[in-house]
């Protein structure tokens, strides 16, 4: 177990290395949840995310010759990068190992700090393993992404930062993947204000923690699947968990749509660039904002996000908040046929994105059937349309017409 003395000394350490991110009061949120909701944007810190603080003040503490054996690391990008500039600070070489599928600009990113690349295994845990061989193979430093005392004080650091800029704190949002952060945060804030609440995150589908809790010990999951790369880790840290089962409060889920509804809600009322891992926060106050007691915190851990999967999670994001609809409906097959569709859908004032006949289905001879992508204002738009098509079609299905989780 860290102390808070170990998490000053990492302030002082990383002081003219890290950026001290900004805490922004948040209107939107805080209209929903009934008092002061801020948000710690360390989407903008150097290398995108709070990883930085934890790999420098690591790396920082090794000997000369330590230094001169360089390090080695495993991540799927934000501890990659962290690693690898930290590893550029500091004049060492790096491996980093990444798994199959790791995001293109995170491993280009990685690439220009300086860091030598290689990818192995299909999960982050594989690719530990090959870090691991590696560094008792060649004699380097394995600056593990969160299971070391250097590591979660350095992400302490963001909890004394954080009490600083608000001081009148009373609930802490922090995401969860192995654990690193939520520890060294939460160990920071209740050293110094044992009255302020810390609540962990977890993406549903690569939930560890409650299960650990509840065993009182780490336990692994079998599988995951989450946009929330950035935290999905299948087993929390041992040092992590010490931490987060005393002195984090809870630790609750939230699921695929509340992460994209949540991200894109932070690009278009906050304007802020936030990865899926970084908006579980954010996606936690929406679904239940009468939980959090305020002035409440939420601590945006990146904001390295690839764009092919940015367009996704907007995508995703918009059919979530209920301003993308899915349709297949059945009509006349004849001249006219769809450019009556079309001109009742202009009538509902709805913007298609996509028209596709799908002649492939069975159905009755003069009918065809054609699948529609239609933006609409929200849900109750939404179901004006299914309908106003009801009036003159048959909709075989619909999908984005509901209220949106959490909302």
């Amino acid at each position: 177990m860290i102390d808070l003395d170990a998490i000053r000394a990492a302030q002082r350490l990383i002081a003219p290395v890290a950026v001290r991110t900004p805490v922004e009061e948040s209107r939107w949120l805080s209209g929903i949840l009934g008092g002061p909701v801020l948000l710690k944007a360390e989407n903008l810190q150097r290398a995108g995310s709070f990883k930085i603080r934890g790999a420098y003040v690591r790396m920082a503490r090794l000997s000369a010759d330590e230094r001169r054996a360089g390090v080695v690391a495993a991540s799927a990008g934000n501890h990659a990068q962290g690693v690898a500039l930290a590893a550029q600070l500091l004049g060492m070489p790096a491996v980093v190992y990444m798994p199959r599928g790791a995001s293109i600009p995170k491993e280009q990113a990685t690439r220009g700090y300086g860091a030598e690349v290689r990818i192995a295994g299909a999960t982050i845990d594989e690719a530990l393993t090959h870090a691991e061989a590696y560094a008792a193979e060649t004699g380097a430093t394995l600056v593990h992404p969160f299971d070391h005392p250097d590591i979660v004080a350095g992400q302490g650091t963001l909890g004394l930062e954080l009490l600083e800029q608000c001081p009148e704190v009373a609930t802490v949002v922090v995401p969860i993947g192995g654990g690193g952060l939520a520890a060294g945060v939460a160990h920071a804030i209740r050293a110094v204000r044992p009255d302020v609440r810390v609540v962990g995150v977890q993406a549903a589908a690569a939930a560890a923690y409650p299960a650990s809790l509840r065993s009182g010990a780490p336990v692994p999951l079998d599988r995951m699947a989450t946009i929330a790369d950035g935290i999905a880790v299948a087993r929390p840290g041992a040092l992590p968990f010490a931490h987060v089962q005393a002195e984090v409060e809870r630790v609750v889920t939230v699921s695929e749509d509340q992460i994209a509804h949540a991200v894109l809600q932070l690009m278009e009322r906050a304007k802020l660039v936030v990865e899926p891992a970084g908006a579980v926060t954010v996606a936690a106050l929406l679904a239940e904002p009468e939980a959090f007691t305020t002035p409440a915190v939420a601590v945006l851990s990146g904001g390295n996000i690839d764009p092919l999967l940015m367009m996704n999670v907007i995508r995703h994001g918009l059919a979530a908040s209920g301003r993308y609809l899915s349709a297949r409906v059945r009509i006349p097959d004849r001249t006219g046929g769809l450019a009556g569709l079309l001109a009742e859908l202009a009538r509902c004032e709805v913007n298609v994105h996509e028209v596709a006949h799908d002649r492939t289905t069975r159905h009755g001879l003069g009918e065809v059937d054609v699948a529609l992508q239609l933006e609409t204002r929200g849900p109750e738009h939404a179901r004006s349309v299914i309908a106003a098509l009801r009036e003159h079609y048959l909709v075989l299905d619909h999908d984005g017409a509901e209220e949106p989780e959490g909302t």
